[in-house]
């Protein structure tokens, strides 16, 4: 229900969910998309793919067995074959006067909340911790996050206006 598609070759046993919208799109066989998936011109979906709740593609083509479950915006990327891309996503593909591309080699896993500023590959096997801004391309078969220790503050008061 209240899908808008239009412009799309849709292959076979494709599960579109309620409140979808596609626009010049290619959809793969056996693919779930949505509820709530925007796909936008240029999107290129191999079979068995899964486009999920909340995520925006334009101009990406996705790997056969590759996923975004949830809340991510993917634009101008390359994702191979078996790639996870995790809740919260980004490729940060606009730098204020060109749109870079973003590669994901096959079986690349992305950690949620990663963002991976244009133009960057991530290698084949690759693993992006959570959390991380890939400012430089990561190598296959590697673990690449950013190196942030986490800092608490003992003692720390949080100034307050309520009168207690």
């Amino acid at each position: 229900p209240n899908c808008v598609i239009k412009d799309c070759v849709i292959g076979q046993n494709v599960k579109i969910k309620a409140h979808s919208v596609l626009e010049n799109a290619i959809i793969g066989d056996y693919c779930e998309v949505g509820p709530f998936a925007r796909l936008r011109p240029g999107t290129q979906l191999g079979g068995y793919c899964k486009v999920g709740n909340f995520v925006e593609m334009k101009n990406v083509t996705m790997g056969e067995h590759s996923k975004a479950s949830h809340l991510s915006y993917l634009g101008d990327a390359q994702i191979g074959q078996h790639v996870n891309i995790g809740c919260g996503t980004i490729t940060c593909n606009y730098d204020g006067v060109d749109k870079n591309p973003t590669i994901i080699k096959d079986h690349a896993f992305i950690g949620s909340d990663t963002q991976l500023v244009a133009p960057v590959v991530v290698g084949e096997g690759a693993i992006i911790g959570a959390g991380t801004t890939l400012r430089e391309d990561a190598p296959d078969h590697a673990l690449t996050l950013l190196p942030i220790r986490q800092k608490s503050i003992l003692g720390w008061k949080r100034k307050s206006k309520l009168k207690t």
